[in-house]
């Protein structure tokens, strides 16, 4: 993917052909990057499996093959000069989407499988633990939205369009869009909650790092239970957040243009994110023992307690 990524660069700037409003090398530079921080945070996970070790090498195979698949045929389509989803122009073409659809599948059942491991697995600090589970599940949940982008769009039928599926909601692919993402300004866009999602598996483990990184610093973040109860809450939000923007796309409602109701959605899911964060650390501390104090030290022979003094009499 590294390699892939550097050609995808090399495309951008010496072809400037471009399909469905984009740069034709974007998607493969796109994918092959997001590729990039998926195989690495999977791999990091992998390592911290106690027991399973062995399946899990072979799942993370699987994700490596399934990967590798999926991008070669981007990359060939973007040769050819067509595009690689939601095209069902020529039976070769259809053909080409349907294994990619096959691939994404396999992927998305082999992450599962590494999110069964990692939530049976016996990891020592309970905040890298809900870290690591909860990255797992948000990624999971924001690769299953690619699977709301291939149903038939307005005015599309199967096995009669050239093109079945779509990214944008409520208008077509290819209109007005932002700079470098590519998501449209006009509709909504299922590559929002997508994107959002799936880079939980970072995203969730940079702020666990950044919480240790401080805890020399700051007396509260060293307690485990404070960083635990701000991973949780953390992926609580972050869950929140994704379900917000996915009800804002479905709703056909670009992601800089919300209307009231996503405005309070989104006002409540702060208010309580802010007040969780709050209650967190604030968590009071359970106050150590106090030591036993250290008897007194003299020269002189062992004295002997009274009582036992009378008894020995």
């Amino acid at each position: 993917m590294v390699a892939l990524t550097a050609v995808s660069a090399a495309g951008l700037a010496l072809d400037d052909r471009v399909l469905v409003g984009a740069r034709i090398w974007s998607k493969p530079f796109k994918f092959s990057a997001s590729f990039i921080a998926y195989s690495l945070s999977l791999a990091w996970m992998l390592s911290l499996l106690d027991r399973g070790r062995r399946v899990g090498w072979w799942v993370g195979t699987v994700v490596a093959a399934t990967g590798a698949v999926e991008m070669l045929i981007i990359t060939g389509q973007v040769v050819r000069g067509k595009r690689s989803h939601f095209n069902h122009q020529t039976p070769f073409d259809e053909a080409l989407f349907n294994a990619m659809a096959v691939t994404v599948v396999i992927l998305w059942l082999a992450t599962l499988v590494i999110a069964i491991l990692l939530l049976r697995a016996k990891i020592a600090d309970r905040a890298s633990a809900w870290t690591v589970r909860c990255g797992v599940a948000l990624a999971l949940a924001g690769a299953a939205v690619g699977f709301l982008m291939t149903q038939p769009a307005p005015g599309q039928v199967r096995g009669e369009s050239p093109v079945v599926g779509a990214h944008s909601v409520g208008v077509p692919d290819g209109g007005p869009a932002m700079p470098l993402t590519g998501w449209s300004t006009t509709g909504g866009d299922l590559r929002i909650p997508h994107f959002f999602g799936m880079h939980a598996l970072q995203l969730l483990p940079l702020l666990l790092m950044a919480l240790t990184a401080l805890a020399p610093r700051y007396a509260r973040l060293a307690d485990g239970r404070v960083r635990l109860r701000l991973v949780l809450v953390t992926s609580g939000a972050y869950a929140a957040l994704f379900a917000l923007l996915t009800w804002q796309a479905l709703r056909g409602q670009p992601l800089h243009r919300p209307d009231g109701a996503t405005l309070t959605a989104a006002a409540l899911i702060a208010c309580a994110t802010v007040a969780a964060t709050y209650r967190a650390l604030h968590l009071p501390h359970t106050p150590a023992a106090p030591a036993a104090p250290a008897a007194p030290a003299h020269d002189g022979p062992p004295t002997v307690p009274h009582k036992e003094v009378e008894t020995a009499a």
